[in-house]
């Protein structure tokens, strides 16, 4: 006799009420995330959370989330297996699936006719404690390569610590990428690339194209703005999602994670980021056809 366990009970009014709460006390922008909380009250008083499942409710309350500023790092996300309780539990289990179907985030290295190396980082910006290493062996074995195409196409986010050091492999001199300023408008952290990194670097003069889509989000756009913003590499696809808040999560339910942004980026040559209108490519082209297009240039450069 087989036995089936059951999902785990959903009332909707109590998990409301904490997401109202957690977005009221943690969301960066005050007055908005007082806007949001009554927003969420009141939909729920009205009735309107009547979800037969936490899919559906993650959906709804993801809308009404992003209703107010369209921060696209407001979100009810909704996990199909069960998540721990602790605060960014839910999102580091995600991560590491993807970490381990992924070689590590580093799917893709390759060396392409005229020398130059495509190095792909995906789908996610891992931790740095985990990806350290297989960035360290990608990064160090293009480091040779005439120039090199990084490819973050289908790159969707992830730590700001491995932005950092990935920049560290790219750029000469230790350099200022990021301030992160909180909820008070304080400075709450800078990024710097690293003093030392382990392994050869590619270094900060040959030349460096950065692949995006419209998928490309979060600490994949960071990497490509940054570069850019640098004047270190040049952006060849398409026009980034447009999500710039560094976020954290709380299990509100067991299948479900409260996405809320802590803090705002400010890049220190452009005074501002990219939250609301991405990336924007130096060559504007479709993602599919973004290789293509980097490809030559490269060869172009080389050969000038």
């Amino acid at each position: 006799m087989s036995s089936t366990t059951s999902p785990p009970a959903l009332n909707a009014v109590a998990v409301v009420e904490s997401i109202a709460d957690l977005v009221c006390k943690n969301y960066v922008f005050p007055d908005a995330a007082r806007e949001l909380a009554a927003l969420l009250r009141g939909r729920s008083a009205e009735g309107s959370y009547r979800a037969e499942s936490a899919e559906e409710l993650a959906e709804a309350i993801t809308t009404d989330l992003r209703s107010v500023n369209g921060d696209l790092h407001l979100a009810l996300k909704y996990h199909a297996v069960p998540v721990p309780p602790e605060q960014g539990a839910a999102v580091l289990a995600a991560m590491r699936r993807d970490f381990d179907a992924s070689l590590a985030g580093v799917p893709r290295v390759e060396l392409l006719d005229g020398g130059v190396a495509v190095l792909e980082i995906a789908p996610k910006m891992f931790p740095l404690d985990w990806a350290a290493q297989p960035l360290t062996a990608a990064l160090t074995l293009v480091a040779p390569a005439r120039a090199l195409i990084l490819d973050l196409r289908r790159n969707t986010g992830g730590d700001p610590d491995t932005v950092a050091f990935i920049c560290g492999y790219l750029l000469d001199g230790r350099t200022h990428l990021n301030t992160m300023l909180s909820r008070q408008g304080e400075v709450a952290k800078q990024s710097w690339t690293p003093p030392f990194v382990p392994g050869a670097r590619f270094g900060g003069t040959k030349p460096l194209y950065v692949l995006t889509s419209g998928n490309t989000f979060s600490a994949g756009e960071e990497l490509a703005y940054d570069l850019q913003q640098l004047g270190r590499a040049e952006v060849v696809g398409e026009a980034t999602r447009g999500g710039a808040h560094p976020r954290e999560g709380w299990t509100v339910h067991p299948n479900l994670e409260l996405s809320v942004p802590v803090a705002r980026a400010v890049n220190p040559v452009s005074g501002t980021n990219w939250e609301g209108t991405g990336v924007r490519p130096d060559v504007l082209c479709d993602a599919e056809e973004a290789l293509d297009r980097a490809l030559p240039l490269a060869v172009a450069r080389l050969t000038d």
